[in-house]
């Protein structure tokens, strides 16, 4: 059933252990299967496939870049990339950028083929455009799958979103280390500590600090914000704040270092159940979620909470969303 989705030519197998050795074209052709409607039948295939082949991989780290548009985001992740060659010769990186839609066309320019710079013919980087398809949240309804696919071939997994406003925190649901990007003097400090922002990334980064009177007062305006709501943050610990210029060649090592030495992990199944509920909410509205709340969510949500750290990957998603979407069938046909 599974190689219906493919041509004549080519089988699901292949293209797994294909894409696992690392090659570009069956990699972009089996996320395209990922990103097309009612892929549930093809998900389930895919993944099953990929455990059959690869059954003890560890999933890669996901690292998710979110700032306002114009931050410089897609050129520090070019230089990270740079860099990341030298200095993990035997690691491996993906990159998914999310690039805003036309409210009018809804069509995307993915104009971060063209800003972000990268080196040419490497196997060892991987590059993704995504249209945000003006989903709230700053990702593409199918980046979550796509970054789950990923994990399973890249040692890093890094995703640039589209922007961010009070609604585009997503990523650092679906992320196991996620950064804030700002500019000097931007003033976005203010208007993200109003909005709950601050409380979100792990770290933050002060891009575009080619002038360095400016890039300190921007540090010290952002630590003094970070103090005064250091009591809600996790841990109430300030998180670490990286000065960065892609012009100057500044700070991009040091955050790069702090990137491959981080070890921490987010608990998956907290993450199965948010991409869940957004597609609960996405697919069905407030019929879904009442559904889910009322039928589903107690006893799921209690497993989740008491296996919260010994819970790595102990949910499937895909027999979740086809047990949701049986549920939901019946409920129908009452």
């Amino acid at each position: 059933m599974a190689n219906s989705f493919m041509n004549s030519t080519e089988t699901l197998s292949q293209l797994v252990s294909d894409s696992l050795l690392g090659e570009k074209f069956p990699i972009a052709k089996l996320i395209s299967k990922i990103e097309t409607e009612n892929n549930l039948e093809f998900r389930e295939s895919l993944f099953n496939e990929i455990q059959a082949q690869k059954p003890n991989a560890k999933d890669g780290l996901t690292i998710g870049i979110t700032g306002t548009p114009g931050a410089g985001k897609s050129s520090l992740l070019g230089e990270l990339c740079r860099l990341f060659l030298d200095f993990a010769p035997d690691k491996k990186m993906a990159i998914v950028a999310i690039d805003p839609s036309s409210t009018i066309s809804g069509g995307s320019i993915l104009g971060d083929r063209t800003r972000v710079t990268l080196p040419r013919r490497d196997t060892r980087i991987y590059f993704r455009s995504q249209p945000s398809q003006l989903e709230l949240g700053g990702l593409n309804p199918y980046t979550y799958h796509v970054i789950r696919f990923l994990r399973k071939i890249f040692d890093y997994v890094f995703v640039e979103t589209v922007g961010i406003g009070q609604n585009e925190i997503s990523i650092s649901l679906i992320s196991d280390l996620s950064f804030l990007v700002m500019q000097p003097l931007g003033g976005d400090q203010v208007q993200f500590m109003k909005s709950g922002i601050m409380e979100v990334p792990e770290a933050f980064i002060i891009n575009k600090c080619d002038e360095e009177s400016l890039a300190n007062s921007s540090y010290y305006m952002l630590e003094t914000t970070l103090e005064f709501i250091k009591d809600i943050l996790p841990d109430q610990t300030l998180p670490p704040i990286f000065k960065t210029s892609v012009v100057k060649k500044k700070g991009i090592e040091e955050l790069l270092q702090y990137i491959l030495t981080y070890s921490k992990r987010k608990d998956k199944n907290t993450e199965t159940i948010t991409q869940l509920m957004q597609w609960i909410r996405s697919e069905y509205g407030r019929f879904g979620i009442g559904l889910w709340e009322t039928m589903e969510s107690k006893s799921w949500n209690q497993a989740v909470r008491l296996r919260s750290l010994s819970g790595m990957s102990k949910y499937n998603y895909e027999t979740e969303e086809r047990k949701f979407v049986s549920l939901i069938q019946k409920k129908l046909i009452q």
